[in-house]
């Protein structure tokens, strides 16, 4: 094992109290025969045995009565290096690294097939959810037309609060990270990166295409206030920190991350908290909802273990490399192109602090008109008068996002309009 924090100590603490059942379901055990960490000096869980530990992560993967090399420890570089190793050495590989299995999987998964052996990331995404074996095995089938996720559970627990209880941004930020949710560095949550990855990872097993994060429209949470929470549910709408890639009608992939309003009513509506959700839609099949923790020591540790135990079965069986690590083999993978942010179609929300002078909302609205984005609703906070600054709330109907964005920053320079437009999408 390469790597001991949080999720490898559920590791461990797992492989522990399962054994029997993992091997009454296996007719063997699994033993863990090497741990390599930074600092095995410092202290640790009871159930970490203490001398099974080094810091020579080289020798763990070049070790011969190792069969399985899990990765843990995190980053893309040294975990890259070690892992690329391990593989070239025959050795099958199981990690939960979702930025290096988005950025450096198709080198990874292409010496794997080289080589004959297992890799698998189960774990990558969604923590406790098995989205990738049902993308990969269960949907072996059909053909997967969209999928919309919530995969990054300290955003979502962030915008609950907020929805739940009013709080702004950085005060529901703060309770995230208090409650262990965030850490104490969140951009990658906040910013939307993390969402990134494992977006890119989906996609690759969905459609079989190869997807880089670069190419995916990515915003963060961070734009969010509790006025934003107050008035979506005046319309009927929760926020909520979606992940969306699906066909469109010329055959592109559209990839998206970014928060979004919601209907109350819809299945993703009702995932709070720190909770994950993938909601899938095949061509066949139809709808589908997975959810679950998608984050935490013992979630993964299962997602982790459960890659272990199919290692185990293709090992009893001589099977190795049956099912293919994304779903199809490296020379089947297409390249199809991903369509351009600003050719996304749908509606708005749209937040304007304005002075309020005679005439600023006709102004504002015959911007939008010029560039053939209609409104829907329409609401003011505030009482008026004096030039205060008071908060104008649009809804739009459907419209083309190069079209809303050109309007915004037009908008953005007439002198009534006190701070930037806050314009987050409405996903059907």
């Amino acid at each position: 094992m390469l790597g001991c924090g949080v999720v490898g100590t559920g590791i461990l603490e797992l492989l522990k109290k399962n054994a029997q059942t993992i091997e009454a379901r296996l007719g063997v055990p699994i033993d863990v025969t090497r741990i390599a960490v930074k600092d095995a000096s410092r202290a640790r869980e009871s159930v970490v045995p203490g001398s099974l530990l080094t810091t020579d992560p080289r020798g763990v993967v070049d070790a011969e009565d190792v069969d399985v090399v899990v990765e843990v420890m995190g980053g893309v570089d040294a975990a890259g290096e070690l892992l690329m190793a391990a593989l070239e050495n025959g050795k099958h590989v199981v990690t939960a690294n979702k930025a290096l299995i988005a950025e450096r999987g198709d080198s990874l998964i292409a010496l794997a097939e080289e080589r004959g052996v297992d890799l698998y990331f189960e774990a990558a995404v969604a923590g406790g959810i098995p989205i990738i074996r049902v993308l990969r095995e269960a949907l072996a089938s059909d053909r997967v037309v969209a999928l919309r996720g919530i995969v990054n559970g300290t955003s979502n627990y962030i915008l609950s609060r907020m929805y739940r209880e009013g709080l702004g941004f950085a005060e529901a930020l703060k309770g995230a990270q208090e409650a262990g949710y965030a850490e104490a560095d969140p951009t990658l949550d906040v910013s939307g990166g993390d969402a990134c990855h494992k977006l890119a990872i989906l996609a690759t097993l969905a459609w079989g295409v190869r997807v880089r994060p670069d190419q995916i429209a990515t915003e963060g949470i961070d734009q969010i206030d509790a006025v934003d929470m107050m008035f979506a549910e005046r319309f009927g709408y929760v926020i909520k920190p979606l992940a969306v890639a699906r066909e469109t009608e010329s055959g592109d992939l559209d990839l998206r991350v970014h928060p979004a309003l919601v209907e109350k009513g819809s299945v993703l509506a009702s995932i709070t908290g720190a909770l994950n959700a993938v909601y899938l839609e095949g061509a066949m099949l139809g709808p589908c909802l997975l959810s679950g923790p998608g984050a935490g020591a013992l979630p993964t540790a299962m997602s982790v273990v459960s890659d272990i135990v199919d290692v185990a079965r293709n090992t009893i069986a001589k099977a190795h490399a049956r099912v293919p690590s994304r779903s199809v083999l490296s020379a089947q993978m297409r390249v199809r192109d991903v369509q351009d942010i600003g050719a996304n179609r749908c509606r708005f929300y749209l937040r304007f602090s304005v002075h309020d002078q005679p005439g600023v909302l006709a102004r504002i609205a015959g911007v939008l008109g010029a560039f053939d984005v209609s409104i829907e609703q329409m609401v003011q906070e505030g009482r008026g008068g004096d030039d205060e600054v008071v908060t104008v709330v649009m809804l739009t109907h459907d419209a083309r996002e190069k079209d809303l964005k050109d309007a915004l920053r037009e908008i953005d320079r007439l002198s009534p309009i006190a701070s930037p437009t806050v314009a987050v999408r409405i996903e059907s």
